[in-house]
């Protein structure tokens, strides 16, 4: 019971306590001002009764607002808005919803600011000029400026989809004071948070491709003091980021074009909503130009009404339509518009023209010496006088004076100012190439000859038959040598044994019934050795000589030719033999003329920005071949191409590979065939020969302070 009783009080306490809450009366926003003090915005929020706590904000970088949330605050301005216009801060909006009032501060670029609580003061302090910069690619949003001696930390990294199929990357800050800057670089967006460390778990690459947003991963590492975020989105996409205490969120969508979709690419102003019936033309302009902060200066000639709604539409936009829904048109200066109908513009613009021209016709003429350090004062003079296109007046006029390479020039001082320029611009030295080619001609041959000779002899006929017992031989070197030597040896023996028998002539041994020797290579006779075989009776002889050459040569030819020339100017460099031939005239008679067989480098170089070379080659390799009936033949190696290097590398622009394999077998029908004993009825030729052409490019930059190696 006692328990029950003890329940029963705890809920009547409770209910007292939120009845007590219910009818508690909601704080109240009592004034707004803003003001500047020190290059920086303050803006000073009254309300009825003190805040206790520090109140809720978060930001949006794009567009750029600062959001600060009331609770159980109400709206006691009377106003749901007001225009500004100090510094970056343009305007400001209160929105009162759910017991709560939002106060939205609409900036030109996000900046930081802090809140203070000064009594029943709510103070927003913004600082001054964002910070920017372009060496990532795109501008830096700077959300927080760091100060010198705080630390900060990356606590926890989160990824999620959002309903629309966004990607929304979540960063838990140690404090909601940590500077981070935001910038596009290339397809990427990269986020810095300055002075922050980095936990190892989160070093680390996120791939987040399966979750269909349109980013791809997220990559986050230290670099240095700070912490760098890398996001790589794919396709057409927008992002926007804000913070909320201590999470920094970002929000990556996909941009759909749309067919209705009203806005063109070429609009970037903020968008604005303008909704008017039957207003003046003048009233539509002066909210533009209180939007914008732009002076707009109308014509007293436009006039009319204009009913006019448009709904999140970038201002530059709006402002081209009104234009041209009544005829208008525009001329920007600075910050300065001038707005008229197209028609009085476009007869005040003929008139200055005009006018213009009749003081050039009637400005007296000036006369002006320029004296050229690279160019030649000639081509500038043609440049200057071109008929397609003059750069002089028409009373104008340049005169060379070619020993000293001074051009005078003599006009108005308006165009002698363009030539002055156009001359800077001209007259510079041009950057100088070293060209160096290097062809390499590779041989290498390998040649075997194998022959033999036979023959069989008989001196004396009737004599007796080869094979008897008693069988003489002879050997030597060549098949001649050992018939003479045969001869000699005969003849003594023939005198010596057979008295009254003339001396025997074995000059018939030279006639061979197969004569298929081998042959010389490259100036070298064949290697050989001979027998000759006859019988006691020097009657019967037979010969055999048996020749064999083989040759292995390799060799190798390398020609460097170099030539330096200026940038997109045709260099030529030669040498060589010039032939002389005969050649008929128109008269009949012969004349020598000459044709040449030289080694030629022909270039011109073009250096491109990025710092590499595009050149126009054409390399001739020519040598004096085989003496022909007609004359000299000539050996021709050529390539024409053109080819990107970079400074200072080599490439091969051409090369010619050729190898010739052959085998060449002369031999007797049928003996020829047979096994070993064939060998001496046939001649056999074995050829492989390879060479190679290589030709290599190597231009080099030439520095004017450094020279060339």
């Amino acid at each position: 019971m006692a328990k029950i009783f003890g329940v029963i009080g705890l809920l009547t306490a409770s209910l007292w306590a939120v009845m007590a809450l219910a009818q508690t009366p909601p704080n109240s926003v009592e004034a707004f001002g803003v003001s500047q003090q020190g290059g920086k915005v303050i803006v000073k929020l009254t309300l009825k009764e003190a805040l206790r706590t520090q109140p809720g904000s978060f930001t949006i970088a794009n567009p750029a607002r600062i959001a600060i949330d009331l609770p159980n605050t109400v709206n006691g301005l009377g106003r749901s808005s007001q225009s500004i216009g100090e510094g970056q801060l343009m305007s400001m909006n209160m929105v009162q919803a759910g017991g709560r009032t939002r106060m939205v501060l609409n900036l030109n670029q996000l900046v930081g600011y802090d809140t203070q609580i000064d009594g029943k003061n709510l103070l927003v302090i913004l600082a001054g000029a964002p910070v920017t910069s372009g060496s990532g690619g795109g501008a830096v949003t700077h959300f927080v400026e760091a100060k010198q001696n705080d630390t900060h930390a990356v606590r926890d990294i989160d990824f999620r989809r959002g309903k629309s199929g966004d990607g929304r990357i979540v960063v838990d800050l140690s404090d909601n004071s940590t500077g981070i800057d935001i910038r596009t670089q290339g397809q990427n967006l990269v986020v810095d948070f300055f002075k922050t460390s980095l936990p190892d778990k989160l070093r680390r690459r996120l791939d987040v491709t399966d979750f269909g947003t349109p980013v791809q991963s997220i990559n986050t590492f230290t670099q240095g003091d700070n912490v760098r975020m890398v996001i790589s989105p794919t396709g057409q996409w927008e992002n926007s980021a804000y913070q909320t205490d201590n999470r920094f969120v970002i929000d990556v969508k996909k941009v759909v074009p749309s067919p209705n979709k009203l806005t063109p690419t070429g609009f970037t102003g903020e968008k604005l909503s303008l909704n008017f019936q039957n207003v003046e033309v003048r009233s539509v302009l002066n909210v533009i130009a209180d939007f914008t902060n732009l002076n707009i200066i109308t014509s007293d000639s436009v006039r009319g009404n204009l009913t006019l709604r448009l709904k999140d539409v970038p201002w530059d936009q709006a402002l081209h339509i009104i234009l041209d829904a009544r005829g208008l048109d525009m001329r920007k200066n600075g910050n300065v518009i001038w707005i008229a109908p197209r028609d009085e513009l476009a007869t005040k613009e003929k008139l200055a023209l005009e006018a213009q021209q009749q003081i050039g016709e009637l400005e007296p003429v000036r006369t002006e010496s320029f004296v050229l350090n690279y160019e030649k004062a000639k081509d500038v003079q043609a440049l200057l006088t071109s008929p397609n296109q003059r750069v002089l007046s028409k009373r104008g006029s340049a005169v060379v004076d070619e020993r000293t390479n001074t051009l005078f020039v003599q006009d108005v001082p308006s165009r002698l100012e363009e030539v002055r320029k156009l001359i800077t611009q001209v007259d510079v030295p041009v950057r100088q190439v070293m060209i160096e080619a290097r062809i390499v001609e590779a041989n290498d041959t390998w040649s075997k000859n194998l022959g033999a000779r036979l023959g069989y002899n008989q001196a004396v006929p009737g004599g007796d038959y080869l094979g008897g017992p008693a069988l003489r031989t002879n050997i030597g070197g060549t098949l001649q040598n050992t018939a003479a030597n045969t001869a000699n040896a005969t003849n003594t023996q023939v005198a010596s044994t057979i008295v009254g028998t003339p001396a025997l002539d074995t000059s018939g041994l030279l006639n061979n019934n197969v004569n298929l020797p081998a042959s010389g290579l490259n100036g070298f006779n064949a290697g050989s050795i001979a027998a000759v075989l006859y019988n006691r009776n020097f009657t019967r002889f037979i010969s055999l000589e048996l020749s064999a050459l083989e040759a292995d040569g390799k060799g190798k030819i390398i020609s460097s030719p170099r030539v330096l020339t200026g940038d997109k100017v045709e260099a030529l460099i030669e040498q060589g033999t010039q032939i002389p031939y005969q050649m008929a005239t128109s008269s009949g008679a012969t004349a020598v003329s000459f044709v040449k067989a030289n080694l030629s480098l022909r270039v011109k170089p073009q250096i491109t920005p990025d710092g590499n070379i595009i050149m126009d080659l054409e390399i001739n390799n020519d040598s004096v071949g085989a003496t022909t009936a007609s004359g000299i033949a000539i050996n021709t190696k050529h390539v024409k191409t053109s080819v990107l290097v970079e400074n200072g590398g080599t490439v091969v622009i051409g090369g010619i590979y050729i190898q010739t394999l052959s085998k060449t077998t002369t031999k007797v029908p049928l003996f020829g065939d047979l096994p070993v004993v064939g060998n001496l009825f046939k001649n056999t030729a074995d050829t492989d020969n390879k060479s190679e052409l290589l030709v290599f490019i190597t231009p080099r930059i030439v520095d004017d302070r450094l020279t060339v190696r």
